[in-house]
């Protein structure tokens, strides 16, 4: 594999980690007890700490790239153990296309 694939592979990991860890431990004022400004959603932070968000995202990303390039190594999973048509029993014959 590539050293560019590794890259854009591991940042699509980071991504997909940071959205799955944003909301762990996020409070709203109304549940900090904080008061809120004029104007603000209701649904607003009040401790919104990006750099955790960050450091929870790359621990998970390392691990969910771990696992991938694993199974890329080794072979674990590919694509025919995902093929969901091999599941039917009776497959209607399709005309042939000319």
């Amino acid at each position: 594999m590539k050293i560019t694939s590794i890259i854009a592979i591991y940042a699509m990991f980071w991504v997909l980690a940071a959205f799955l860890v944003m909301p762990f431990g996020i409070r709203t004022h109304e549940e900090a007890g904080e008061a809120t400004i004029k104007g603000q959603a209701n649904s607003a932070p009040a401790n919104f700490q990006p750099r955790k968000i960050a450091r929870r995202a790359t621990i998970l990303s390392l691990l969910m790239f771990g696992l991938y390039y694993a199974n890329y190594v080794n072979g674990w999973l590919g694509p025919q153990d995902f093929d969901l048509t091999l599941l039917i029993g009776n497959k209607p014959d399709l005309p042939k296309s000319y």
